[in-house]
């Protein structure tokens, strides 16, 4: 048997020992099918975006629904960031406040519910194709993983077929199928691109004519390392192109929201882990069944999607607790929403040995970032400090990170704030200048006032953080 053949066993397998009574032949064609696409360490790279890298499918999935310009993760760490997108719950507040996998081993607090538990007791096919990264697994009950979990994953195809036939085993049922890439993740070569992939015409990028984000700077190493960090984006898009082919040819699409976004900034310092922008603002593009086409510049965050899924699928919310974010199908079609003028962001540590809770409230104007153990170091994350970008810049001290300085970078002030306006690389700190005073209280009340509600265990004060989940 095949590896092909085999996955297709598995997704009947999973689907005919768990098929629920009750959803009978009447749910064809009414269905509400969610098709969750998470890339990995994608910052806002993409041609739809205006960076001139090539990725046609996603592209096009943008002009064909909703492309948000302002969307933000709620946290730029792996495991964090996904346990927000399946509970609509901040870091703080769901307990994956690092790395789940290995010597990290965080998971989320008794009694948090998921996308995956939710919509499976309502009756969806479950499952979940790629990358896992969260737990504790009796939180994510996915019907099926119908690709083990294993380091650096970059078979986009098998991704695909794995993903179509299960859709396809579920008959009349609903589904809820999250792909989950490796992609433009770091691999232990070149993102991957050291070996060919089967169906995927490798994109190669010239480091000579590479774009160079503002928070880098532009040394040969950078460059090459951009050049391959570009080409995984590219693999990542023939991937996505696959699993739209397949939904379409399955028949499901008409009655589908597919969802795609990345999980935190790419992986090169001043992105990843960090709250500025290169770090938190991501792509996300909508395409529901019916809507119209649009480029939507509300400001919406990760703790969005859950609600959003929830709604579109007609599944209730949990009851113990209320979601911290509200369902974006109204903004589908839409250019804009005024009300929606600010998102919050909470960070803890990356992996165990890098501690350095953060907390964060970014609008159209300003970003206000309290780093509430500032007398540390901050901390590089182990796949950026063996970059070659890091390496190239961390030998000389003098080399900055785009205009901000390395010893800034890593000594970091109590407060933050940026005038987006003026400085939009967030390069001068104003938050001691007494011409912002009145935007810094005006933002730090609002962030104190986030913090209170969602019961953040790092707010003084806060001697039952866990009240409202019902802990004893």
């Amino acid at each position: 048997m095949d590896r092909r053949d085999l996955l297709k066993g598995m997704a009947a397998a999973a689907a005919a020992s768990v098929a629920p009574a009750g959803l009978s032949q009447t749910r064809r064609g009414r269905a509400r099918n969610v098709l969750l696409l998470i890339s990995d360490d994608q910052g806002l790279d993409l041609g739809c975006y205006g960076v001139p890298i090539r990725t046609p499918r996603i592209d096009r999935l943008a002009g064909e629904g909703t492309r948000f310009t302002q969307g933000f993760a709620a946290v730029s760490s792996c495991s964090p960031s996904r346990a927000v997108i399946n509970s609509g719950l901040y870091t703080h507040q769901n307990g994956m406040y690092g790395l789940q996998h290995d010597i990290h081993h965080q998971s989320l607090l008794p009694g948090i519910e998921t996308l995956p538990s939710l919509l499976r007791r309502a009756g969806h096919a479950t499952a979940l194709v790629g990358k896992k990264h969260v737990g504790p697994d009796s939180a994510f009950p996915y019907e099926a993983e119908l690709v083990p979990e294993r380091s650096g994953i970059r078979d986009v195809r098998e991704l695909a077929i794995a993903a179509s036939s299960f859709i396809r085993s579920t008959d009349d049922r609903p589904f809820f199928v999250t792909i989950a890439y490796s992609d433009p993740h770091r691999a232990a070569v070149d993102y991957g691109n050291d070996r060919p992939w089967p169906g995927v015409k490798p994109a190669r990028y010239d480091p000579r004519k590479v774009p160079v984000p503002s928070h880098l700077p532009d040394l040969p190493a950078v460059r090459a390392d951009l050049a391959e960090y570009y080409e995984s984006v590219s693999r990542l898009d023939s991937g996505v192109g696959m699993v739209l082919d397949d939904l379409a040819a399955t028949g499901r699409a008409d009655d589908t929201l597919v969802i795609f976004l990345s999980d935190n900034g790419r992986p090169f310092p001043g992105a990843k882990t960090n709250l500025y922008d290169a770090g938190l603002h991501l792509p996300l593009i909508i395409r529901a069944p019916g809507s119209a086409t649009a480029v939507n510049d509300a400001m919406v965050s990760w703790v969005d999607i859950a609600p959003t899924i929830l709604e579109w699928t007609g599944v209730a919310a949990p009851t113990a607790y209320a979601l911290s974010g509200r369902s974006l199908l109204p903004l589908l079609g839409r250019r804009a929403d005024p009300q929606r003028d600010a998102v919050f962001a909470s960070h803890d540590f990356h992996e165990i040995n890098q501690y350095y809770p953060m907390r964060a409230i970014r609008t159209r104007t300003h970003n206000y970032i309290l780093n509430l153990a500032s007398p540390l170091d901050y901390p590089i994350a182990g796949d950026v400090a063996g970059s070659p970008a890091w390496k190239a810049i961390s030998a000389d001290p003098a080399i900055r990170l785009g205009k901000r300085t390395q010893a800034a970078y890593l000594k970091r002030d109590a407060e933050e704030l940026y005038d987006l306006t003026r400085d939009p690389d967030e390069l001068g700190n104003v938050a001691a200048d007494p011409a912002y005073a009145g935007v810094k209280r005006t933002l730090a009340e609002r962030l104190h006032a986030m913090r209170a509600a969602t019961k953040d265990p790092w707010l003084a004060g806060q001697t039952d953080p866990y009240s409202h989940m019902g802990r004893p």
